[in-house]
């Protein structure tokens, strides 16, 4: 596709400058919530969104899918959603035999919006799918499309009978990004936008092919060792109780960061690099998507949440050590 991969680096700058100019004809700010959303469909990760309702996040959803060219797919979860209408059921057709019906998980980009008003059942049908890619239905494996992206929401509010991922299950999630209300003059920007007779042409910035192009080109990005060393102690140093751990970790978590979180970070941090126009990390690059990356995956203990102290300020303080 391209001559070398240097020249496929610059290319992806310039698709990413092209593609937030696009975003930003629909999506007013959140800056910082496009760029790690368009950063974790590089990196081959998921994103869970957590927001209250009207912060359009169904809209950034969709739009990503439009400029990105990709099918885009909405699931709205609810407590009586079963597996098979996610992913797929088998029926009989007219020559008596089996066929199967996709659900809406083959898609590219799959919004699974308020994911956790549905059961754990229905939850896990589609982490699975999340994690090996393919879906298996009576027995039969189906491979989903390339590139595959969930975008899953959460309302932080109205907490009454929701089901909560478990941490496992959160530990799939590449970043968890926290949405906030639009500034005083965004939201003017936005309800001029969306009270108006004005349509907006998302044009596609890339194909499929593209995608997976640069995806492979963000594994191959070399790294050097003192980088892989900070984001692996960074990651210790959230481990109560154990040799490498930081004393706001041993005083104010119950529980740290795995290994995944290691590899995520530094393929983050690769990826972080390539779309500034880099070719290589740095010790910065890793502590810019430390906040998303590791928010999910620390559980405060009693102390902190008695001395008010949000998963937030520890991430802070370890990632400036």
């Amino acid at each position: 596709m391209y001559q070398s991969d240097v020249e496929g680096a610059k290319a992806l700058v310039q698709k990413y400058e092209q593609l937030k100019n696009e975003i930003s004809k629909v999506i007013i700010g959140q800056n910082e919530i496009i760029h790690n959303t368009i950063l974790s469909v590089f990196c081959q990760g998921h994103v869970l969104l957590v927001g209250v309702p009207g912060l359009a996040k169904t809209l950034l959803v969709s739009t990503i899918g439009r400029a990105l060219g990709l099918s885009f797919n909405r699931i709205q979860f609810t407590p009586d959603l079963m597996p098979s209408d996610i992913l797929g059921t088998e029926i009989i057709d007219d020559t008596r035999q089996f066929k199967f019906i996709k659900g809406p998980v083959f898609s590219n980009i799959i919004l699974a919006d308020e994911i956790n008003r549905t059961p754990p059942k229905t939850q896990a049908a589609l982490l699975e799918a999340m994690q090996e890619k393919h879906v298996t239905v009576s027995g039969k494996t189906y491979k989903l499309q390339e590139p595959f992206f969930v975008l899953a929401t959460q309302n932080p509010i109205e907490q009454e009978g929701t089901y909560p991922l478990p941490e496992a299950q959160l530990d799939r999630f590449m970043f968890n990004l926290q949405l906030d209300y639009p500034s005083y003059e965004e939201e003017i920007e936005v309800v001029k936008n969306t009270t108006s007779a004005k349509v907006t042409d998302i044009n596609p910035v890339m194909t499929a092919e593209e995608i997976v192009y640069f995806q492979n080109l963000v594994r191959r990005v070399p790294v050097a060792d003192n980088v892989y060393e900070y984001a692996v102690g960074l990651v210790s140093s959230t481990r109560p109780n154990t040799a490498r751990a930081h004393e706001w970790s041993n005083k104010y978590l119950s529980w740290g960061a795995g290994p995944r979180a290691s590899q995520y970070l530094i393929i983050g941090a690769k990826a972080n690099a390539l779309l500034k126009g880099k070719l290589s990390p740095d010790i910065e690059d890793v502590q810019e998507v430390a906040l998303p990356i590791l928010r999910h995956r620390l559980v405060r203990n009693y102390t902190a949440e008695a001395e008010g102290i949000s998963i937030e300020k520890i991430i802070h303080e370890l990632n400036n050590k």
